[in-house]
């Protein structure tokens, strides 16, 4: 960026940086989403504020400089995006309209209802969650807490994978406040169904390494069960390995099921 945004707006700045596709469509509450907090009232007011390309304003560098023009604008719907060398005939005239903008981005406390809309969601799609369909019971202010504590401790922290401006992922990263065990954290990774298979989980691995090789964390850990192939594929091909077996430890559908405990050292 050359411009120093406002710091809600990066979020917007790199989903834009990501974007090749000639023309973006994002509803106001998506942009929301991809930044973690609301727009400011002028966002909805006036179709003037999305218009704005002159200082004193900066949230526009947001998507001009990742080259983007704001083409039309639905006050409280939407807001549509053009890329500005699309009509002079540039390189990306021909880019694909469909194709998928994936951002990854730590938490905000904006994000507490959709993250506990979004893990509501995973926990319905799946057998091999901690808690099944509709068990967890958890409130919107309880998680925004939680975002808000971890964020001030430095031990823990947790991701969102925006796919197209829905949030469709988390990763949470949980460590440890003893001296004796700062050095490790465990991961907590859930996907919705329609968003698998993109290389989401891999995106969110990745940034959970960097954030654990930048806190100093060298170990990270996790378990999973057994039966879950697709699961126990992508750690291991992230470079995680089996260390155990933790029997009978969930008790799903009625029947016992055990999960392996796999570990990564990072360099």
């Amino acid at each position: 960026m050359t411009i120093l945004l406002e710091k809600k707006y990066i979020p917007l700045a790199n989903y834009f940086s990501s974007a090749t596709n000639p023309s973006i469509r994002l509803s106001f509450n998506e942009i929301e989403k991809i930044m973690g907090q609301q727009l400011p009232n002028a966002a909805y007011l006036n179709k003037s504020w999305w218009k704005k390309t002159k200082a004193p304003a900066k949230h526009f560098h947001a998507w001009i400089d990742a080259g983007y023009l704001v083409k039309d604008v639905e006050p409280n719907r939407y807001v549509v995006f053009e890329r500005i060398d699309l009509s002079e005939g540039g390189a990306n005239a021909g880019a694909d309209i469909n194709e998928d903008i994936l951002l990854i981005r730590t938490a905000e406390h904006g994000d507490a209802s959709s993250l506990v809309t979004l893990q509501k969601t995973v926990e319905a799609e799946s057998d091999f969650m901690l808690y099944g369909k509709d068990e967890r019971v958890q409130s919107t202010q309880k998680v925004r807490k939680q975002i808000i504590e971890w964020k001030k401790n430095g031990h823990s922290t947790i991701f969102i994978a925006i796919l197209n401006g829905e949030h469709v992922g988390y990763l949470m990263v949980i460590g440890n406040a003893a001296k004796r065990a700062a050095h490790r954290a465990a991961i907590v990774l859930g996907i919705q169904e329609n968003a698998r298979g993109k290389g989401i989980a891999s995106s969110l691995l990745q940034r959970a390494e960097e954030w654990a090789l930048a806190k100093g964390v060298t170990r990270l850990e996790l378990t999973v069960v057994t039966e879950n192939t697709p699961a126990i594929n992508l750690y291991e091909k992230a470079g995680y390995e089996r260390e155990g077996v933790r029997k009978k430890s969930l008790i799903i559908a009625d029947q016992p099921h055990d999960e392996f405990y796999m570990a990564k050292f990072l360099e």
